[in-house]
């Protein structure tokens, strides 16, 4: 499980955070680190494993593969259900801090619940 602690200390330390929703891009980067512990470069992320993916290759507001791979690092402890008009609901609990989102598509609505877990303003 992640140190949720660490990663809210790293969001609110970002003043730009502070201020301002995240873009996309910076939001990806952000959980790159915090959830899945890489470290992210211009180009890219240098996994644990010491190996590299470019930026274009992990884009959990679109792929769904990727945003599952999040929350199956981030929490054991979540919800996704769909209502009849095709609208997502992702509730997560990281830590004791839960996080929500709705949305159509089913992988920027898990990607943000997990942020939102981890009190960053999306």
């Amino acid at each position: 499980m992640i140190d949720k602690a660490a990663c809210f200390r790293a969001s609110r330390s970002n003043t730009q955070m502070n201020k301002h929703p995240m873009s996309d891009d910076t939001l990806t980067a952000y959980l790159a680190e915090c959830v899945m512990r890489w470290n992210a470069t211009p180009d890219g992320f240098i996994t644990s494993g010491r190996s590299w993916i470019p930026r274009w290759r992990f884009k959990p507001l679109v792929e769904l593969t990727d945003a599952f791979q999040l929350l199956d690092q981030a929490t054991h402890r979540y919800s996704l259900t769909r209502d009849r008009h095709g609208i997502f609901s992702a509730s997560v609990q990281i830590s004791g801090c839960r996080g929500k989102a709705y949305g159509e598509a089913k992988a920027r609505t898990v990607t943000i619940a997990i942020a939102r877990a981890l009190g960053v303003e999306v």
